[in-house]
């Protein structure tokens, strides 16, 4: 919520830019009437709702990567003092002309200290971009690695037409960058809402079928599916013990450790959370390693991030594993996997 409350802040900052850039063009080419104080009016607007919207971008980027970063309101505070310096420094320029300033003609000029505007702005995006490039090199955030590249890439148009709008302040690029920007964040966030499951990132039920669906129809005659099916032992005895949100932890350690057991032993497939403690991931017959050593994968990655996060409590899965045949739907395959997994749940004295 907080992080959607950051987006929608940023899409207000946006709109008032678009406005206000919008009516200072259309005074300073004479399509509607104003004088130059109306040119000074909305250039302040302007570049207040530029370095408001930065700054939320920059909230919201931290938000969706659940950096510590957020959960310290000192931080966040002193975070916006970039913000507060520039609506001071567009107040005094009232009066002091060093940003911009009315000639004596009455027209529009840049004043010698303009570029501040665009550091005390854009000094958000950079900053965004350089610690998503840290997250990245460091692996210390819950977000894979593809989703931390896309965050990576997205500030980049926004800071070049930024660049370009600096050089050429007639070519109005930054509107353009910034609302496709803001359209990819709009849309891979309504993507994530439909396809993942918001606790864990990993594909919803219903994405899963949507997939088993695609796999199925496209699967050759040689393809072998296969079908995991991951529970969590004694899930419910945590949550009881140690309270929901120790076992909320343990169900993103556990998708973790399939995203990375799958990864450790080049074997690449659909993984969802079915549901509850339940995890399914959905591969084909294809790569080098056996079901049986991805299986030994997951639990060795997943008894590392328990040592890493220092639970106080053990956590472990037990993984049934069922063939695709052709007679089989999602839900037959997931009842063999079901029954694999209670037999080996049995031979290793774990239960729910």
């Amino acid at each position: 919520m907080e992080a959607q409350r950051n987006f929608v802040m940023s899409i207000i900052s946006e709109m008032v830019f678009f406005v206000s850039d919008t009516w200072f063009l259309m005074v300073f080419t004479n399509v509607i009437p104003g004088d130059g104080w109306i040119l000074i009016a909305c250039k302040s607007v302007y570049f207040f709702a530029t370095s408001s919207m930065c700054f939320f971008w920059f909230l919201y980027f931290e938000h969706i990567r659940e950096t510590s970063f957020v959960k310290d309101m000192r931080k966040v505070r002193l975070s916006s003092v970039l913000m507060v310096i520039m609506g001071v420094l567009l107040i005094g320029n009232l009066f002091g002309k060093y940003l911009f300033y009315l000639g004596d003609d009455g027209t529009y000029h840049r004043g010698p200290l303009f570029i501040l505007n665009y550091v005390f702005s854009y000094a958000y995006v950079v900053l965004a971009w350089i610690r998503i490039i840290i997250n990245i090199i460091k692996k210390d955030t819950k977000k894979n690695r593809k989703q931390l590249v896309r965050l990576a890439l997205l500030p980049v148009a926004p800071g070049v037409a930024g660049i370009i709008q600096f050089v050429h302040p007639r070519l109005p690029v930054a509107c353009v960058a910034m609302s496709l920007a803001t359209l990819i964040l709009y849309l891979v966030w309504v993507d994530e809402l439909i396809s993942l499951d918001p606790l864990t990132g990993l594909n919803n039920r219903k994405q899963l079928n949507l997939s088993f669906e695609q796999i199925k129809r496209g699967k050759s005659d040689q393809e072998k599916i296969f079908l995991l099916l991951a529970d969590a032992n004694h899930f419910k005895s945590i949550n009881d013990t140690y309270g929901h949100l120790q076992g909320d932890n343990a169900l993103k350690l556990i998708a973790k450790a399939l995203r990375e057991g799958c990864k450790a032993v080049g074997r690449r497939g659909i993984i969802a959370r079915y549901g509850g403690d339940e995890f399914v991931i959905l591969l084909s017959s294809e790569g080098s390693a056996s079901n049986e050593e991805l299986k030994n994968a997951i639990n060795t990655r997943l008894a590392e991030l328990v040592k890493e996060e220092k639970l106080p409590f053990e956590l472990t899965v037990s993984i049934g594993i069922a063939k695709l045949e052709e007679a089989d739907s999602l839900k037959s395959l997931i009842v063999k996997a079901d029954a694999a997994m209670y037999n080996e749940k049995r031979e290793r004295g774990t239960g729910r």
